[in-house]
């Protein structure tokens, strides 16, 4: 989308903070011929995590992700080649080999991304804090670092309690990787029948604990000063009370009668529903700073559990992010004010890729906005519309940050006479069936498409 408009005369927006997120904003604006300032507070001032006034700086790992047909991650990269990112361009421009996983030499990105942005002649940037929130059209996009002024100012706008600054999350479990033959649904005392219950007898549950005793923990960065409180406690911690703590806290069993034996367990896992689907499931009282590789050992010695596909591994760090379901809409607006749009961490996302995804999603939504047009969401069948729709309809009573998983969007039919498909049988298919509904999505909203070579499905009799 073009203009003949001279650059003084052209729809403006303002985008605040250049990491991931921003930086795909401000230039997903700019080429639907939107003026954009954006403003960067580095390296005027710095944060705690960041090393260089960069863009799109990487301070944690420096993967983006999985790659491939068989990888949530891979089809939210290839929704995300096919409108042009930046961001993966950059990626893909400073590979590194990984395996599997699209990492980057991380000076090269950063520098790419930078000079993109700032070569761009309707990109203008200011290196300043901003204290207040921006008159006007405006994407959010400060991440987790967010600055106590700014955040403030948000506070005010959404409410004091749409706002976290910690992010204690438990594990996420795939439904479909929960043995049904074990676990029972059921509320505690014969109430309503919320929760999925796993139970334990006494062997089980000692072995649990001891795994659960020996496992390794994340050790945070110097900048994230982790404090627990009694009401966010790491399962870990729970546990290093005594063996009977986690027993009589978020694993009492008391109330709960598994319908095999007629009596209560021993001590019972519970897991709660995430999304409106059912798809997705989380461990109740379960936040937890584990190494992954342990927490997923430690998970899958719960009975119900020993083939459970964890979607979202528990965190423990610093964060800022809104209850996105309280105050965003899927469109990426906030419902209180819907001229400012909410893109990375900061809306409710886990991961840099995700982040970049969302922030093309809100300079493209922010664009439309200033052009007088109305905000669009992908498709559910893609990566991108399922997590910007979970955002919006997740369950908002403590709600986490989420990644994309293949638990977000439509499963697919199960053919006639199969009970269930594998999974390298069914995500080729999925990621066919996103990117190709992505597609035509961008193409029907105006946007410019590129056409990806994909290798052929390998199992052609499911589409």
């Amino acid at each position: 989308m073009t203009s003949e408009l001279p650059h003084t005369e052209l729809p403006h927006i303002t985008v605040v903070g250049a990491g991931l997120a921003g930086s795909e904003a401000a230039l997903a604006a700019a080429r639907l011929g939107v003026r954009v300032t954006l403003y960067e507070m580095r390296p005027v001032k710095m944060t705690p995590a960041h090393r260089s006034g960069g863009f799109a700086e990487l301070v944690c790992s420096n993967s983006l992700g999985g790659e491939g047909q068989l990888q949530s991650k891979g089809l939210l990269q290839a929704e995300m080649r096919s409108v042009g990112s930046t961001i993966l361009s950059s990626a893909d421009a400073n590979k590194l080999p990984a395996g599997n996983a699209l990492a980057v030499e991380r000076e090269g990105f950063s520098a790419a991304v930078t000079h993109t942005v700032r070569t761009h002649p309707l990109i203008t940037v200011v290196e300043e804090e901003l204290s207040e929130l921006p008159q006007g059209v405006t994407v959010l996009a400060t991440g987790p670092l967010t600055s106590e002024a700014l955040a403030a100012n948000l506070v005010r706008l959404t409410g004091g309690e749409q706002l976290a600054f910690y992010d204690a999350a438990a594990p996420v479990i795939a439904f479909d990787s929960i043995d049904m033959e074990v676990v029972f649904r059921a509320g505690r005392y014969d109430q309503s029948a919320d929760y999925l219950n796993c139970p334990m007898n006494k062997e089980q549950y000692e072995a649990f604990y001891t795994a659960l005793e020996h496992a390794r923990s994340h050790t945070p960065h110097d900048w994230e000063k982790l404090e627990f409180f009694e009401g966010c406690m790491p399962i870990e911690e729970i546990a290093r009370r005594g063996p009977e703590t986690p027993r009589f806290g978020p694993m009492k069993p008391r109330g709960l009668t598994d319908p095999r034996t007629g009596r209560w367990p021993y001590a019972v896992a519970q897991l709660r529903q995430e999304d409106q689907e059912g798809r997705m499931w989380s461990l109740v009282g379960f936040q937890t700073g584990l190494k992954w590789g342990d927490q997923k050992a430690v998970v899958q010695l719960i009975p119900g559990l020993e083939n459970a596909e964890i979607v979202r591994y528990g965190v423990m760090h610093r964060n800022t992010y809104l209850n996105a379901p309280r105050v965003l809409g899927a469109t990426l607006q906030l419902k209180a004010d819907p001229t400012k749009l909410v893109a990375g961490v900061l809306a409710g996302t886990e991961g840099y890729l995700e982040s970049a995804a969302t922030g093309w999603l809100a300079g493209t939504n922010a664009a439309r906005l200033a052009l007088g047009l109305p905000c669009i969401v992908p498709p559910p069948e893609s990566m991108l519309g399922a997590l910007t729709r979970y955002l919006e309809s997740a369950n908002p009573d403590g709600f986490q940050p989420m990644n994309v998983n293949w638990a977000l969007v439509p499963e697919l039919p199960v053919p006639e006479g199969r009970k269930k498909l594998g999974k390298r049988e069914k995500r080729p298919v999925m990621f066919r069936r996103g990117l190709d509904a992505f597609k035509s999505w961008a193409r029907e909203a105006g946007l410019d498409v590129q056409d990806l070579e994909l290798p052929a499905l390998p199992t052609a009799e499911l589409v």
